[in-house]
């Protein structure tokens, strides 16, 4: 079973080596946090929706939101954010499953807590 639910964070940064994005602007962005588990039968329930917007609440909207990103990610790009989200939220949803960030209505980055999400950097 997945389970979805969606959240909306406002947040301003810059990419300093990017020709549009070095400029200070911001985004509302969309993060969609999907868990994978199996149903309790006692509640009928993977997680309660509630207790899963608490700790995103917590773990990630409370840091993120109208903040400067710069001063938390120090290269806040959308990838690096959604693997900095990932690493907030696993410990403390162990059915994590997917982290989904839109910077964009028609933009985004996905990431399911790969091993190692960074290219290798190439030999000589």
């Amino acid at each position: 079973m997945f389970v979805t639910s969606e959240y909306r964070f406002s947040a301003a940064h810059q990419i300093p080596h990017h020709p549009l994005c070095k400029r200070l602007h911001g985004h509302t962005y969309r993060l969609v946090v999907t868990l994978r588990g199996k149903i309790d039968p006692r509640t009928g329930m993977v997680i309660d929706f509630d207790e899963l917007r608490e700790v995103v609440g917590r773990q990630v909207l409370s840091l993120l939101d109208h903040a400067f990103l710069n001063e938390i990610v120090e290269l806040p790009t959308s990838e690096l954010l959604v693997v900095w989200i990932w690493n907030r939220l696993a410990e403390a949803v162990p059915q994590l499953h997917e982290v989904r960030l839109y910077e964009q209505p028609e933009t985004c980055v996905s990431y399911r807590g790969e091993a190692e999400p960074f290219l290798q950097p190439e030999e000589p």
